[in-house]
């Protein structure tokens, strides 16, 4: 018979059974001292900290609480040093997250998706969730067949970009972070890898996207975390540049460059305009030097066709202003341009062409630092010479250092490499001209030029055609180049008269172009 007795002690049994797994329960996420808490801040925190506390029983330290370390990437660590219930997290200057419940020893809080979960080291990133696919990606590439670029947007303003792929933990397109992305304009970057991947992610070094489902050859934005479609055409644009970009005045020279792949393995031709006049036809040339006479605003068009009818097309905004009344000295150009050759125990000169310094005496000073390739240096001065001659005695890369200085005491300055050799050619290839995979350089310089019979002597008409314009520029930068079968006169095309065919030849033929 069970008495009133039984009942009151089976009830309070039940009741501290219930207490127990109640107790036992909440000791699975209850915090202690020496348990490491991590956040991962991938939503641009930096200097993070951790407050903690326990209603009734204190905190950790003051707010903002205790300062986090950095174990990798976007995560940061901190050790408890008392037992707490609570945790804030925040960056110190107002930014933080609601009141959180620890969630235990080894747990990671995400303040993107704002939810916790268990923290690895592991060193592979993991397979992307359905959570965190995004929501405008194609559907995945396979492991095999071609692959294509893709793309980043840049907006969230990363110094640097990496493309990290993968298909599983072995197989991945490079240690993390992956491959350097490549800036083609327009603040897009692009990659192309060498096989098809599955899942990538976007990183500078230290702020990462989520795992991503790749979508290849689409374009990710790093700042809305967003795909797009960005270029369907058969010819893939992989740069287009101008260098200088900025701060470009009047006589400076500004080589136009652009790159391009097919997709479709057809021959691809470029075409280079300014404010909508052809300065490079169509043809496999792919760069050209240009020098503004007037200042303005210049829209510089790239455009591409290939053997397959396809066509593609982008644009550029270049700002070109004044120097007359500029205090500051700027250096437009140096001549002979970058990489060319000099010739061992030959005097070689270094020409500057300056601008700026319009206050005090008006006057502009020149030093030139000389450094051979065992690290030997001239010892400089400054003097009112725009130009520098040495004489290279040693076989390798001569560095030149050039400065330019106003009567304000304000400089400037720019490094050139120049490589010396005893057996350097009579003409050099350009710095702005490509030479294309279907006409290879010949090993040997033609012996002789043949002087056009029916043609008048015309400086500059180096085609002979009668008349000198942007055709005759192509033209004498084939010569240049070297392009098998070229003929030419020599001293219509000399045009700087120095007995020598180089690339200030062919620049002070495009400038006159420019300028008729």
């Amino acid at each position: 018979m069970v008495t009133t007795k039984h009942r009151v002690l089976s009830l309070i049994l039940c009741i501290m059974l219930a207490v127990s797994a109640v107790c036992a329960g909440s000791m699975a996420v209850s915090a202690a001292t020496g348990d490491t808490v991590y956040v991962r801040a991938n939503n641009g925190w930096a200097n993070l900290y951790c407050y903690m506390w326990t209603d009734g029983a204190g905190n950790n330290a003051a707010w903002p609480g205790e300062a986090m370390t950095k174990v990798e990437d976007d995560v940061y660590a901190y050790t408890l040093s008392g037992d707490f219930k609570n945790v804030i997290f925040n960056n110190g200057s107002g930014n933080q997250t609601t009141d959180l419940t620890y969630a235990g020893n080894g747990q990671i809080y995400d303040l993107s998706t704002r939810k916790w979960s268990a923290y690895s080291d592991v060193t592979n990133p993991t397979q992307a969730t359905s959570s965190t696919k995004p929501t405008q990606a194609t559907q995945p590439a396979t492991s095999s067949g071609n692959a294509k670029p893709i793309y980043c947007q840049n907006d969230a303003g990363w110094s640097n970009v990496y493309c990290y792929m993968w298909n599983s933990s072995t197989e991945n397109n490079a240690a993390w972070p992956g491959k350097p992305m490549t800036e083609i304009g327009d603040n897009v970057w692009s990659y192309t890898p060498n096989k098809a991947y599955k899942n990538v992610i976007f990183s500078s070094g230290s702020n990462k996207s989520n795992d991503l489902t790749v979508g290849s050859g689409d374009l990710y934005n790093n700042k809305t975390n967003t795909w797009s479609v960005y270029d369907t055409s058969d010819i893939q644009v992989t740069s287009y540049k101008a260098d200088p970009s900025k701060t470009i005045y009047t006589g400076t020279a500004v080589t136009l460059s652009t790159t391009a792949n097919s997709l479709v393995n057809a021959t691809i031709s470029y075409q280079i305009s300014v404010n909508g006049k052809v300065v490079s036809p169509m043809s496999s040339t792919n760069s050209y030097v240009w020098t503004p006479s007037a200042v303005g605003e210049y829209t510089i068009k790239f455009e591409y066709s290939d053997t397959k009818g396809n066509t593609n097309e982008r644009s550029l905004t270049l700002t070109v202003a004044d120097d007359s009344t500029l205090v500051k000295p700027v250096i437009k150009n140096v001549t002979p341009l970058n990489l060319n050759f000099i010739k061992l125990n030959t005097k070689a000169t270094v020409k500057v062409l300056a601008g700026g310094g319009n206050t005090g005496t008006n006057l502009l000073f020149y030093k030139y630092v000389v450094t051979d390739p065992n690290g030997n240096k001239n010892i400089p001065y400054y003097t009112l010479n725009d130009s520098y001659s040495f004489v290279p005695t040693v076989k390798g890369t001569y560095t030149v250092e050039v400065y330019v200085e106003g009567s304000d005491n304000s400089k400037v300055s720019k490094t050139y490499t120049y490589t010396a050799d005893s057996n350097v050619p009579t003409t050099t290839q350009p710095t702005t001209s490509v030479i294309p995979t279907t006409s290879p350089k010949p090993t040997t310089q033609p012996t002789t030029s043949v002087q056009p019979t029916t043609t008048p002597f015309i400086l500059g008409d180096c085609d002979g055609d009668g008349k000198v314009d942007v055709n005759d520029a192509t033209y004498l930068q084939m010569i240049i180049a070297e392009y098998s079968g070229m003929k030419y006169d020599f001293k219509t095309c000399d045009v700087d008269g120095n007995g020598v065919l180089d690339v200030i030849d062919a620049t002070m033929l495009q400038k006159m172009v420019a300028e008729k």
